[in-house]
């Protein structure tokens, strides 16, 4: 059996619970500053979320909700040029620190770097979301201990295909055998087991539901002393919050 080299992080989600007042709230600040009357709520941001991607979730808004809206002769330079001004609203939020980590996540990545675990990012969100996410609540050097942040439209499919993970591998020089991918989502998941990765989840609010089925395990959140995870699917091994211990452990399975 490979020997654990590596994890490969998802970030909205997974490593800090951005979707419902992070981003859904940016849009809306967009939307607004735009004098579009359109509101996401948290229920439709739910079913967007079925689109991987920012610009992709407006162009679905307007194709499957407003169907008689006149979007000009681009709706791709549109929906770019929304998504960048919802992009600059995010960062404000970010810098404000109103969005932290999800439980456990600061600690597990301190053990990686402690045990000598590689670091990467595998996410569709764009690179200054991730940028400014790690160096708010980890610091900035922070940015430098992932060495690989594979991001935004660095490849041409987004997730559920499983092109962003097989380009971070790729990049580090390593096997999918060697890695453990951490996802929060139904498309996130498709993404990394089509990758060949083996794959621990923490779902959220609007993931909860969804199906997981071939991930290692499924757990409400990582986790930390204090406040052990609850087990949704799989099997713990004995373990009550995610530490690189039970990592390894799930990944020799």
């Amino acid at each position: 059996m490979a020997k654990l080299e590596a994890l490969i992080f998802d970030v909205d989600g997974t490593l800090a619970d951005t979707e419902r007042d992070g981003h859904r709230v940016a849009f809306n600040q967009a939307f607004a500053e735009a004098g579009l009357d359109w509101d996401w709520t948290v229920e439709l941001y739910g079913k967007l979320l079925n689109v991987t991607g920012g610009k992709e979730r407006i162009r679905l808004y307007i194709e499957e909700f407003l169907k008689d809206f006149d979007a000009g002769d681009d709706i791709q330079a549109f929906a770019a040029n929304l998504h960048k001004r919802k992009t600059h609203f995010y960062l404000e939020l970010l810098q404000s620190g109103a969005i932290p980590l999800r439980a456990g996540v600061e600690d597990l990545i301190n053990e990686a770097r402690e045990t000598g675990l590689r670091l990467a990012i595998a996410t569709t969100t764009t690179p200054a979301n991730v940028t400014y996410l790690l160096t708010a609540t980890l610091g900035e050097a922070s940015n430098d201990w992932f060495e690989v942040i594979a991001a935004g439209d660095i490849v041409p499919a987004k997730k559920p295909a499983p092109d962003i993970y097989i380009w971070a591998i790729e990049q580090m020089g390593l096997s999918p055998d060697v890695c453990m991918a951490f996802e929060d989502s139904l498309n996130g998941v498709k993404s990394s087991l089509a990758a060949n990765l083996k794959t621990l989840v923490t779902v959220n609010g609007y993931t909860k539901e969804d199906d997981f089925t071939g991930a290692a395990i499924v757990l409400d959140q990582m986790g930390t002393a204090k406040e052990g995870f609850k087990v949704l699917e799989g099997d713990a091994g004995g373990y009550s919050y995610v530490n690189i211990a039970m990592i390894k452990a799930l990944h020799q399975k």
